[in-house]
């Protein structure tokens, strides 16, 4: 049981060039969809069991976070084969989120040397937009309202995000957004009882 989370982030990985290669012809079948839901519902439910089991460790949120940047990457570059033109389109908005996230890597390198591991509140709500973005750019041909909110709500999530590691000051993973990062901070900057004695 122990070795189901970790399977699964493994499992995601592995998804990802799936789907690349699925695209590569310019055009996806409907074995696409279904691993990219696949890939979603295991994102879903690496942390819940790793909770469950309390086994979610710095090292497999780490990985979980790969995982997803993986996949993404492979999604964004199926986009790119089979919906060049939309790519195109959208290409401002689009660079603007992927701006976005640069500064959020550049952010927490500098400071610590790795990757944040918040799994924030916004970081879910954009994993939804993401394959609700996904489904209806590769299932439907659509590329309006959904891609726009994902976008969006990407743009916010990583503006979060660059503020809580300016707000720690030390890598913490799971922590749920800024408010819980105010928190942490007071509390890491609390003089102990044994200090104050």
């Amino acid at each position: 049981m122990n070795s189901i989370p970790a399977a699964l982030v493994v499992f995601r990985f592995l998804i990802g060039p799936f789907l690349l290669w699925d695209a590569l012809d310019g055009q996806t079948s409907i074995w696409f969809i279904a691993g990219f839901v696949a890939a979603f519902l295991s994102d879903i439910f690496d942390g819940i069991i790793a909770r469950r089991l309390k086994i979610s460790t710095a090292g497999l949120r780490q990985a979980d976070s790969w995982a997803d940047l993986c996949l993404y990457a492979c999604v964004f570059s199926s986009a790119w084969l089979v919906h060049k033109d939309l790519v195109i389109a959208f290409r401002i908005p689009l660079l603007s989120v992927v701006f976005a996230q640069l500064m959020w890597w550049i952010v927490n390198f500098l400071k610590y040397g790795k990757p944040a591991s918040y799994h924030t509140y916004s970081a879910k709500i954009w994993g939804i937009t993401l394959f609700i973005a996904t489904i209806a750019w590769f299932g439907f041909d659509y590329a309006g309202i959904t891609l726009w909110l994902a976008i969006i709500v990407g743009i916010i999530h990583s503006l979060e995000e660059i503020a809580m590691t300016l707000i720690l000051p030390i890598w913490k993973h799971d922590v749920l957004s800024i408010h819980h990062a105010i928190n942490l901070r007071h509390e890491l900057n609390s003089p102990s009882p044994t200090t104050e004695s």
